[in-house]
């Protein structure tokens, strides 16, 4: 089975329609699959729902999506940086599932790993707990939240070999392993795509079962959500320098 595409736009084709449940990859900027976002929105499939930590920035990552209104609603933990998010999500045209990041983590994993719900300690006595079970063990309460599951994840991985291995890079792993085995299909960018065999086993960090399409995207952009400088500090003048003797 060759899943190798030769664009993203044609590793998606046949796969995206509208009102689906997709899954994204990334934290803020950090591992967005940008080049299957950017094909999703070329395809012109509307009212979608997207489980994603957050929607990247305004016009860039899943913000790009909000702008042509194809998002419907928004599952994730955090909408601190785009302004459009909040927005569509204030005036109500934007459904937005708010959870806890590592809940939301959480459920996201058990979904990969066929667990349809579990109990956690995290957000009982608060909003994230109406309308859920709430049940007592060893007597604390705990809220259950459900897992969730995707009809596409899409992913982006640092080094994949054409079996589909992926390896991640660093806090660009993220989200991106377990969103690879909580969906009905996944593909994946790469960044740099290797032949079979030439990525040690021991290393994998998603097994190649779980991808069924993959694009090579070399050399992609790597925005920076908040650039953080400080003033440079001028040279030290030793003591006693340009005194007299």
């Amino acid at each position: 089975m060759d899943k190798v595409y030769s664009d993203a736009r044609s590793a998606l084709a046949g796969l995206v329609k509208d009102g689906m449940t997709i899954m994204a990859g990334g934290f803020g900027l950090c591992g967005i699959p940008e080049a299957l976002i950017e094909a999703i929105r070329d395809s012109g499939a509307k009212d979608l729902t997207f489980i994603s930590n957050n929607a990247g920035v305004d016009g860039v990552g899943l913000g790009r999506l909000l702008e042509t209104r194809q998002i419907r609603k928004m599952i994730s933990s955090y909408v601190g940086e785009n302004k459009l998010f909040a927005q569509q999500y204030l005036s109500g045209e934007l459904e937005l599932e708010f959870n806890p990041q590592g809940t939301l983590a959480e459920r996201i994993r058990a979904g990969g790993a066929g667990i349809p719900a579990f109990y956690t300690k995290t957000g009982v006595g608060t909003l994230i707990a109406e309308g859920k079970e709430v049940r007592e063990f060893n007597g604390e309460k705990y809220v259950m939240e459900t897992g969730l599951f995707a009809d596409i994840s899409i992913v982006h991985a640092w080094k994949g070999d054409t079996e589909g291995n992926l390896v991640y890079r660093k806090t660009a792993r993220n989200f991106n392993p377990m969103m690879a085995t909580a969906s009905r299909m996944t593909v994946a960018e790469v960044e740099h795509l290797v032949p079979a065999g030439e990525i040690d086993p021991d290393c994998m960090h998603t097994p190649g079962i779980f991808v069924k399409r993959m694009v090579h995207v070399p050399n992609p952009v790597k925005h920076i959500e908040q650039r953080t400088t400080r003033k440079r500090a001028e040279a030290a003048v030793p003591a006693g320098a340009g005194e007299e003797v």
